[in-house]
């Protein structure tokens, strides 16, 4: 996967950190735009609803990251 975006909410305002995306017809995959060479999650297509509901709770990407260590 190569064609990695960012957010349009991402801007200079707030260092132009945020979650990029990629994806194919079957394969959805997320990573963080600070160290992209650090790796992605990635998921099944139908999977990546079921992992945005479960993000949903946190109110920032920070919350997010404090969650997963």
């Amino acid at each position: 996967m190569n064609n990695w975006r960012k957010s349009s909410y991402s801007g200079p305002d707030d260092g132009n950190d945020c979650v990029e995306i990629a994806n194919t017809p079957t394969r959805i995959a997320i990573r963080d735009s600070k160290a992209p060479t650090h790796g992605s999650l990635t998921f099944p297509a139908g999977a990546f609803a079921a992992f945005l509901d479960g993000v949903k709770t946190y109110s920032t990407v920070t919350d997010f990251a404090r969650f997963r260590g």
